[in-house]
């Protein structure tokens, strides 16, 4: 027969009251090597995709209806794990993740996975040679890295095996990136259009985040266009309901 024990046992402490373990050390990583973008178009393409965003997207927790916050960047260290090097997007989304307040700190000037909480929900990469690995070494990276969506766009039409699609799209289906036949990214509220149009005096096709029907979301500058346009608007119409009140004599002359 086993002998009850002479005093009661402690229970096990949960472990949820065990303290989490240490943040890594990051001080030895360069998170900054100054290297220059790939060309000119690709840096305006990055900031027409940021911009866009942050001038006109606004998402939402699906249960509430209220509104979550977004980071988004563009030629920005992604670590993964620690003793990996880093990936660079051209352009990354991630919700529910807040800007830093400041960057003092060395953490909260890149991504680190650990940091944020969470992978970025959309990666897009934009081909400018044939030597990228866009389709190979990137596209298993960013499937490791835990990155839900994928956007591999091709402006000049370069790689063979998009078979002259100038966009393609990968979506995380358990541990791997599998390509993605719709440009609506229903989980984010996004979607991915091509655009041909003027961007800061350069008129060519452009990668565009759109809503559910289409349409582009706007970036700062073309939202103050359209009020402008909105508001020019208002006062032709203005001036003409004046002089047809006043060709019936409704309202005062014009001094």
């Amino acid at each position: 027969m086993v002998s009850a024990p002479s005093s009661p046992l402690k229970p096990s402490t949960p472990a949820a009251e065990f303290p989490p373990p240490p943040p890594p050390d990051v001080s030895d990583l360069t998170i900054e090597d100054d290297q220059p973008v790939d060309s000119i178009y690709s840096e305006k393409l990055q900031r027409l995709l940021t911009n866009a965003l942050y001038a006109s997207f606004q998402p939402r927790a699906k249960d509430s209806g209220e509104p979550i916050p977004f980071l988004a960047t563009a030629n920005v260290g992604l670590f993964y794990a620690l003793k990996l090097p880093p990936l660079v997007p051209d352009v990354m989304l991630s919700l529910e993740v807040a800007p830093p307040a400041s960057f003092e700190r060395k953490e909260d000037r890149t991504y680190f996975v650990w940091e944020m909480g969470k992978p970025p929900d959309v990666v897009i990469e934009i081909v400018s040679n044939r030597e990228g690995e866009e389709l190979g070494r990137k596209l298993r990276d960013y499937a490791r890295a835990g990155v839900a969506y994928y956007g591999v766009y091709d402006p000049l039409r370069q790689l063979r095996e998009l078979q002259g699609s100038p966009l393609v799209l990968f979506q995380r289906r358990g541990g791997e990136l599998v390509p993605f036949d719709s440009t609506w990214l229903e989980e984010i509220g996004l979607g991915l259009t091509l655009w041909q149009g003027s961007f800061e005096g350069v008129n060519t096709e452009w990668l565009r985040w759109c809503d559910r029907e289409g349409q582009v979301l706007p970036t700062g500058e073309e939202k103050a266009a359209l009020e402008q346009q909105r508001a020019e608007r208002e006062r032709q119409r203005a001036e003409r309901l004046l002089e047809l009140l006043r060709s019936h004599g409704i309202a005062p002359p014009e001094e």
